[in-house]
């Protein structure tokens, strides 16, 4: 993976299925995994120094996404892990810390979701919103706004849309290793 920087920290080093594809610019550090057919895109940063951080298949986080987790504040706190599910949607620039994103969850550009927050599957945070600790966006919620609120119920093209968002961008993660690889051979 040229141009990428995996980082072993603690005795932890990154798992990346083969199938998934790292653009060049990411910096990956500690104990993270990555799922078959992810696309993590261009310049994101995933640090999981105090905690770990799981990726699911098929998960697109776009670019100068930052993902981190929560350390351990007190004997017997398992601090907050990052644990994104399969099939989850995340645009450009977000900041995802120490949450739990669901299989078909949605998070928008420039989105912050903070600690113990959780997006229920086909769940929906706008761009730009900010969803503060510990809250619960539910099943075919949108939520918009910081602090992030409850805006309405998703319509089923809305929920259809954001699904056929995964495969394109599995086939875009592809297309773009293959280019990758074809200007490494020049």
């Amino acid at each position: 993976m040229d141009g990428v920087t995996i980082i072993e920290l603690g005795g932890k080093r990154p798992r990346i299925h083969d199938s998934a594809f790292i653009a060049p610019g990411c910096r990956l550090i500690g104990d993270i995994e990555i799922g078959p057919d992810a696309s993590i895109w261009y310049n994101c940063v995933i640090r999981a120094d105090v905690n770990h951080i799981r990726i699911g298949a098929r998960t697109n986080i776009q670019d100068g996404t930052v993902i981190h987790c929560d350390s351990p504040r007190a004997p017997g706190d398992a601090g907050s892990p990052t644990l994104i599910g399969d099939d989850v949607l995340i645009g450009h620039m977000a900041m995802i810390h120490g949450c739990v994103l669901e299989d078909r969850a949605f998070v928008g550009l420039g989105a912050i979701i903070m600690d113990k927050a959780h997006i229920e599957g086909d769940g929906m945070l706008a761009a730009g919103a900010m969803l503060t600790p510990g809250k619960r966006i539910a099943a075919r919620e949108l939520w918009g706004g910081r602090p992030a609120r409850l805006m309405r119920a998703l319509s089923d093209a809305e929920v259809a849309m954001n699904r056929l968002g995964v495969a394109h961008y599995v086939e875009n993660g592809r297309a773009h290793a293959a280019a990758i690889a074809a200007v490494g051979q020049d």
